[in-house]
């Protein structure tokens, strides 16, 4: 396939314009990054956002990768001397990988195997006269021919095995047939699981953090004797099945309509249908059962089970994606002192305060919780850091001892009536692996791994963007199964939303850290650690051009990173918005034009001087999208995008299970998004889970359709497992 059929098949598969697809795919071949393409060249691609973007680099890049393959299979193939024009017009024209390596597979350099073994011992022959099925004679007559000690064939019965072989090899090799039992055991066939058999293992010491063995087994206690199609299962239940074999819990098997599976495969290597040689027809169906249980049947079962767990990790990795944008995205709390506080118990509870720009005013540990239960003092300690830094907002993290730390935060909320406090329980995942790492240390060398967890805590609050991409994207914990799956594959798949996430809301020059600045299109890890290098030295930045003197910095990265790199007070006020560089002489010919400042209150009714945009565009010689997106920003210059999302829920009061009754009904933010439904925080310490059949009064097929992680929702109370530590909740009832 050629290049511009490539880009055909793309735009086919995307339904979008194929000139389209030609411009994306030269604009990603001349090295533009996705955040700069979707923002900066609408025009180019007729206005492809960054999801479509990136999903058309991956099919590109498959395609590619699949052109590169067919290519080393037909020379392969034609240095054997073995290419015929038809076999050639089938490889160019299969569409998978799966469909090149099929016909490739006769071809193929393969170690030595039972057939191989037969025709170096001549058996070829007799293989050729069994499957010819002409004989009016026993086949042993034909067989005896081939009997020779010195080649190590015996006998007749071992001639006849040798055969056997040869045709069994030469059956599982053929494409075609490959391809109908693929199809068949797709849409009959079933995944099995069962019960492994252990030996009985010592008793765990109590106490111990790891699950014992039955307590593991109990979690795969409904996959003991399962069957379920393999075209209906769904992926959540696939990733749960191979958790359980992984850990050696569960044996598991695809079970296929064999029996029609062979009678399909005896009618087409036979071209019988109802015909029958006595003396051959044997040999032959002992030849395909043998093909298919020993060569086709497991490989088939090999590609069901792996095209079940591509199907179900690309199924995570979206939903995994899905949550960690809508994370990513929540709205901050800005212009607010915030206490960060993470709980614990016998080594105490760390607090840190922290000012409206994420600068660490003072940090202390106090010990309200067991075994010290000092909170008297701690609430003194609370007293003074209120009186000194006046802090509104509490950041309590959601981790050991957070229930019992609560009720020492509402206790203190009641008793100091004078100044309005309120708190929010932030999902601490991450914090800790943050606080132990290389960049905590750099960041807070002089803190201990305890404060700075409580000062990024705080942090979260305030900008949870900003904090949590200093975290790798998998310790954040909201996704499911996410260290089972294809690390390669669910990294590019976060690092790109991290990437969109940050290009979106953009960032701040002068005060944005390495983390953030290399999550910036165009910007390394190693080019953000120069900038930042150089704002040490330098001090702070002010314009978008002086970013040319940061070495190694170059004109194509300064293209791709200046428009999503913001700064405030500088010497050009178009810095501060998100308006490139390349178009400034455009904005400085339209403000000239209808008698415009750079001024907000001058800008604010822009659209309305321009009139017609089409007209303006032409003149201005810019694109028209281009133009309007100018004038929706110069509207409303670095406009925050998580301004739209939900607020976090802040409370002033604590609840505990025990206070839960059916039928009450709580607002709850939405935590964590799986297949099966949402996990919410109802301000209970515990996530409750709302199951998809209680999410919609409509049939919904997956909980993103409905809600997405921190979305502010209303719930009803369903059932509370006091023991088992379950809420249930309703969002229909």
């Amino acid at each position: 396939m050629t290049e511009t059929g490539i880009n055909a098949l793309i735009a086919k598969e995307l339904n979008v314009k194929e000139w389209q697809v030609d411009a994306a795919v030269r604009l990603i071949d001349e090295g533009n990054t996705i955040p700069f393409i979707a923002r900066y060249r609408k025009e180019a691609t007729g206005t492809l956002d960054d999801t479509q973007l990136r999903e058309l680099g991956d099919r590109l890049s498959y395609l590619r990768a699949l052109e590169e393959r067919r290519e080393k299979v037909l020379q392969s193939i034609a240095e054997q001397g073995k290419l015929t024009p038809a076999l050639r017009a089938k490889i160019e024209a299969a569409q998978t990988q799966v469909e090149v390596e099929d016909l490739y597979l006769p071809f193929r350099p393969r170690r030595r195997t039972r057939a191989g073994i037969a025709k170096e011992r001549g058996l070829e022959g007799l293989a050729a006269f069994i499957l010819q099925q002409s004989t009016k004679e026993p086949v042993e007559k034909e067989a005896a021919k081939y009997v020779d000690p010195e080649k190590e064939v015996p006998d007749t019965a071992a001639a006849l095995q040798g055969a056997r072989d040869i045709l069994a090899e030469q059956f599982s090799d053929n494409a075609d047939y490959r391809a109908w039992i693929r199809e068949k055991t797709w849409e009959h066939g079933t995944l099995a699981t069962a019960e492994k058999a252990v030996k009985a293992e010592k008793e765990e010491k109590p106490g111990k953090a790891e699950k014992t063995a039955a307590e593991r087994r109990d979690v795969y206690e409904m996959y003991f004797d399962y069957e379920e199609q393999l075209r209906r299962i769904p992926g959540h239940r696939v990733l749960a099945i191979n958790r359980g074999e992984k850990e050696k819990i569960l044996n598991v098997s695809v079970t296929a309509p064999a029996e029609k599976i062979e009678i399909y495969l005896l009618n087409r290597v036979t071209g019988r249908h109802g015909k029958d040689n006595p003396y051959t027809l044997p040999q032959i169906r002992e030849a395909v059962h043998d093909s298919y249980t020993r060569l086709i049947a497991p490989a088939v079962e090999r590609e069901m089970r792996s095209q079940l767990t591509e199907a179900a990790e690309d199924g995570a990795i979206r939903v995994f994606a899905s949550n960690l944008e809508q994370l990513l995205m929540q709205q901050p709390i800005a212009g607010r002192v915030v206490l960060g506080w993470d709980p614990a118990f016998r080594t105490g509870c760390k607090l840190a305060v922290v000012d409206p720009t994420g600068r660490v005013l003072d940090t202390k540990v106090i010990y309200p919780t067991a075994p010290q239960n000092k909170v008297r003092e701690a609430e003194s300690e609370l007293k003074k850091l209120q009186d000194k830094y006046h802090f509104s907002v509490i950041s309590l993290g959601n981790g050991t001892a957070s229930r019992e730390s609560e009720q020492v935060i509402t206790d203190y909320i009641r008793k100091n009536t004078g100044t309005p406090i309120q708190y929010v329980i932030v999902n601490e995942a991450g914090a800790s692996v943050y606080s132990a790492s290389k960049l905590a240390a750099e960041e807070f060398p002089q803190f201990d791994v305890g404060q700075r967890s409580a000062a990024s805590i705080a942090r979260r609050l305030q900008d949870p963007l900003a904090e949590l991409v200093k975290i790798d994207p998998k310790a954040i914990g909201v996704g499911q199964y996410q260290h089972d799956m294809n690390q390669k594959k669910l990294d590019g798949a976060l690092d790109g939303v991290v990437e969109r996430c940050v290009n979106s809301v953009g960032v701040d020059l002068n005060t944005a850290s390495v983390s953030l600045l290399s999550h910036i299109a165009g910007i390394s890890e190693s080019l953000a650690k120069n900038i930042v290098a150089y704002r040490e030295e330098k001090g702070r930045f002010s314009s978008r051009k002086e970013l040319l003197k940061v070495s190694k910095l170059g004109p194509k990265a300064f293209e791709q990173c200046a428009g999503f790199l913001r700064i405030s007070g500088g010497t050009e006020p178009l810095d501060a918005t998100s308006v490139h560089p390349e178009s400034y002489k455009a904005v400085e010919k339209l403000l000239k034009k209808y008698g415009l400042t750079k001024d907000p209150d001058s800008l604010r009714g822009i659209r309305g001087a321009v009139g017609d945009p089409a007209a303006a565009a032409k003149e201005l010689e810019i694109g028209a999208i281009t133009l309007s997106d100018i004038l929706s920003e110069l509207e409303k210059p670095a406009r925050d995008p998580r301004e739209d999302m939900p607020a976090p829920v802040l409370r002033s009061d604590v609840l505990s299970m025990e206070d839960l009754t059916p039928g009450m009904k709580l607002k709850g933010t939405v935590r964590n998004i799986v297949d099966f439904g949402a996990f919410v925080d109802i301000g209970v310490h515990q996530d409750g889970l709302v199951h998809i059949s209680k999410m919609s009064r409509r049939f919904i097929k997956h909980p993103l359709e409905v809600v997405h992680v921190g979305d502010v929702v209303d719930v009803t109370i369903l059932a509370v497992d006091q023991r088992k530590k379950r809420i249930s909740l309703s969002m229909t009832d």
